[in-house]
């Protein structure tokens, strides 16, 4: 039984310019359009066609493929620019980025140099307490991430799909190989349209969601041999192919339906590329794709991509701006290509210049160095970090809430606590411990409790999602004082209603939620916390009521009227604006006149209820910053210590309940 034909070994320019118009792609969708282009497609389709076609060729003539040379050579090839971007991105980050932001940089750094960025951002998108962290300028290096795992794990399928071929199944290499490939592929794109439809945006950056459009290059690589047309319909295709490549972002919303059965449409127009340059006319593509310009900026698309990115988000923050304009946008893309064209003249072309065989020690204490300065900034630099979290403070000086409640003066001159760099990760403590709360997509219900366990006046179910949970840090106090038992039941992203009104709820949110309220009803607290409307509503939402209403003869309910929501990142506006008025949101457009449940019909005779919104609003705005506190930890959460100071304001109406 004969093998499939090895395809012409030759130097494929058109691949270098459509490398070309996907690095071009990617920085004009990100930098004027806000969005994404499925130009990393394009990538991945080539990467897997050229490695699947280099690998085998090794493993046909040598009976093996040499791995450590193999990493190296890819090292030499990949790294040097990389950790020179990875190292100018933070040592800019600390000198002009948000603090805000700094965790977050810190471990994007972390894991773009060891090439996990993807699954880095893949717990960030389904994380719901850091879902409101801003771009990052490592954010593009997801990319770069998914390849390399790729680079590192391709040898072993080539390996398979050969051990298959001459020690199992006695069948030809390639055609083994292209079964292997098959079988990849059909696996990795059921998952991928299955996860894509579930939970979007874990599988944008999911490795294993991904792995078909490298398959799908191989598959190409092994089939393009026996991909004759003629003239005419090889144009058509040509330059259809790189219409499609360039108008994908366009026409699909790439960020909210990628990588399912949508990132068919840029990986196929790839492939028609590939496929018509192979037939090459007179008028085809490859010849625009094959010219000097683009071969020549090709050789520098790496670079290009790996800069644009960091450049665009420094000039954000710089400027104070979340658009730049036409010209901002120019010199942003003028800057990468400079900044790539000497990466590669003074980093990358003298490192793969090294020759592997005779030096790889050089080869490997070059890289070392490279990799050092960067792991040393990066390690100090979360060091001083972590030494800023968690820290004291005296509510003499910060009195936060009871400023109002308790009408204790504010220290004059003082800067807002927490700082930026400490509010993010100052939680609830209950947070401390996953046995306390269940996650977006978890199905577990969870209870736990906290304040005085073994001989409580009274019990409290905290119930809801982290709307109610932010609250946590004013019942803890008032637990001191009360003798009070606080019993957890948490849930991200999830309320404490018997229907999803406005579509925010999922599946498995609305699961708990049944199964919570056979958990209360067999273990009755003395009162239920949890809130009474969403943001600015100006009515309680019937699924609540509903939930309540269950609860009648069994135990009361204490509904808190929901904080206001701001705009933009308050932490953030005011580490950089020296007016905290420029930070403030006008009340009536955060706050409704009405008080929610005086607007509602048919409440329950077991709820009592608490507005406490004169904490955060006052008669025309409502402020990031009350008695020196921070308000707000994102834009629509309470910050730990400001809940903390809330104690004084929520124990009146809370014992009301209580009696």
């Amino acid at each position: 039984m004969g093998d499939l034909r090895a395809p012409e070994k030759r130097f494929r320019p058109e691949l270098e310019g459509v490398r070309t118009v996907a690095a071009f792609l990617v920085a004009v969708y990100h930098i004027w359009i806000g969005s994404v282009s499925g130009g990393v497609d394009v990538f991945f389709i080539v990467s897997g066609y050229l490695i699947t076609t280099s690998l085998l060729s090794k493993m046909e003539k040598n009976g093996r493929i040499h791995l450590i040379d193999y990493w190296l050579g890819l090292a030499r090839r990949l790294f040097p620019i990389a950790f020179t971007v990875l190292l100018f991105t933070a040592v800019v980050s600390i000198l002009i980025m948000p603090q805000v932001q700094w965790k977050q940089i810190i471990g994007g750094i972390f894991a773009s140099a060891l090439y996990f960025e993807n699954w880095y951002l893949a717990n960030s998108a389904v994380d719901y307490l850091a879902q409101n962290n801003q771009a990052s300028p490592l954010q593009h290096f997801w990319a770069l991430s998914l390849q390399g795992q790729f680079y590192l794990t391709w040898p072993f399928v080539v390996w398979l799909a050969y051990f298959l071929a001459k020690k199992v199944l006695g069948t030809p290499v390639r055609k083994t190989m292209l079964g292997v490939l098959a079988a990849l592929f059909t696996l990795s794109i059921s998952y991928s349209i299955f996860k894509t439809a579930v939970n979007q945006p874990w599988a944008y950056f999911d490795t294993f969601a991904r792995v078909w459009e490298f398959s799908l290059g191989g598959i190409l690589a092994l089939l393009l041999p026996y991909l004759r047309l003629n003239k005419s319909v090889s144009t058509v295709m040509g330059w259809l192919g790189l219409a499609i490549i360039c108008f994908t972002g366009i026409l699909l919303p790439v960020s909210t339906v990628f990588p399912g059965y949508a990132a068919l449409l840029p990986t196929g127009g790839v492939i028609l590329v590939i496929i018509a340059a192979e037939n090459s006319t007179r008028y085809g593509v490859d010849r625009l794709l094959g010219s000097k310009p683009f071969l020549y900026f090709g050789g520098m698309s790496y670079g290009f991509y790996l800069w644009h990115w960091p450049l665009l988000i420094f000039s954000y923050a710089y400027f104070d701006v979340e658009k730049v304009p036409l010209a901002g946008g120019l010199a942003i893309m003028a800057a990468a290509f400079v900044l790539s064209f000497l990466s590669v003249k003074v980093l990358e072309t003298p490192v793969r210049n090294i020759n592997i065989k005779q030096s790889k020690r050089k080869l490997a204490v070059v890289l070392v160095s490279l990799l050092f300065p960067l792991f040393c900034v990066n390690s100090v630099w979360a060091y001083y970090v972590s030494g800023q979290d968690h820290k004291e403070y005296d509510m003499k000086k910060y009195p936060g809430a009871m400023a109002i409640s308790d009408g204790v003066k504010p220290a004059p001159g003082k800067k807002p606590v927490p700082s930026a760099l400490a509010v993010k990760e100052d939680l609830p403590a209950f947070y401390d411990d996953p046995e306390c709360f269940s996650g977006i997509e978890e199905e577990k219900v969870t209870k736990c409790s906290r304040g005085e366990t073994k001989n409580p006046a009274h019990t409290i179910a905290l119930v809801g999602g982290s709307h109610s949970g932010h609250w946590y840090p004013a019942l803890e106090e008032l637990a001191k004082k009360m003798k009070l038992e606080i019993e957890i039941y948490n849930k991200d992203a999830c309320r404490f209603s018997s229907d999803d009104f406005d579509g925010l709820l999922n599946a498995s949110c609305m699961d708990w939620n049944e199964k919570v309220l056979d958990m209360l009803k067999n273990d009755p607290p003395d009162v239920v916390f949890t809130t009474a409307n969403v943001g600015a509503g100006d009515q309680v939402p019937e699924g609540y009521m509903e939930q309540w209403r269950k609860l009648e003869g069994i135990t009361e309910v204490f509904a808190v009227r929901d904080n206001p929501a701001m705009e933009g990142d308050p932490p953030t506006c005011v580490e950089q604006k020296k007016d905290l008025e420029d930070c403030s949101m006008p009340r009536d457009k955060v706050l409704s006149e009405a008080i929610p449940w005086e607007n509602t019909q048919g409440i329950p005779d077991n709820v009592t209820f608490a507005d406490l919104s004169q904490y955060f609003c006052n008669d025309k705005s409502c402020p990031p910053v009350v008695g020196n506190v921070l308000v707000y930890r994102d834009y629509h959460h309470i910050s730990t210590l400001y809940s903390r100071t809330m104690a004084g304001a929520l124990k009146q109406p809370l014992m009301k309940s209580l009696e």
